[in-house]
């Protein structure tokens, strides 16, 4: 079962942010397996406190064990380096059915 990885994240500063992290990130996703599904600043809060203007970042995984594998590696706990002071982030992870585009 596909695995989903969602990810808001308070950015202060977004080049910074997008320049290093953004970009180590991106090219670590599918060396793991996963792949983007959604990637954008602007969240709107409709209830709770975190996310108000936030990026949102949803990734798809296999598997949790994909999604681990690569929240665990080495690699990107180098690119998660590059983040600090840039951003407060929200992470969670949730098996769920395999998502088509158009379908529903």
């Amino acid at each position: 079962m596909p695995a989903y990885m969602i990810v808001t994240a308070a950015i202060r500063d977004r080049e910074a942010f997008i320049a290093g992290y953004g970009a180590a990130a991106a090219a670590l996703i599918p060396k793991f397996g996963g792949e983007y599904m959604l990637r954008g600043p602007g969240a709107e809060c409709l209830e709770g406190q975190f996310g108000e203007g936030a990026s949102m970042v949803i990734s798809k995984w296999p598997d949790r064990a994909a999604a681990r594998a690569f929240w665990n590696s080495p690699e990107y706990a180098e690119a998660k380096k590059l983040r600090e002071g840039l951003a407060d982030v929200q992470v969670l992870l949730i098996d769920g059915p395999d998502l088509i585009a158009g379908s529903g």
